[in-house]
């Protein structure tokens, strides 16, 4: 048994909270009316924690565990 932690690092997390912002952004913004230029704003800080998931390597975080019986 593996005891291992899937947690990721520090930097990718705020890579994720930056993407989960931007949706939350988003959603509310379409919610609200719809609001586009909210929305866009989303859309634009999703772009945003794209490019930060790039930047700190976000897919080295994966870790592939043996299969658990």
């Amino acid at each position: 048994m593996s005891t291992g932690s899937h947690a990721g690092r520090p930097k990718s997390w705020v890579a994720v909270a930056v993407i989960f912002i931007g949706f939350t952004v988003g959603g509310v913004a379409l919610t609200l009316g719809p609001n586009w230029p909210v929305f866009w704003a989303g859309a634009v800080i999703i772009a945003l924690g794209g490019v930060l998931s790039w930047v700190v390597d976000i897919m080295s975080d994966v870790i592939v565990d043996e299969p658990q019986q």
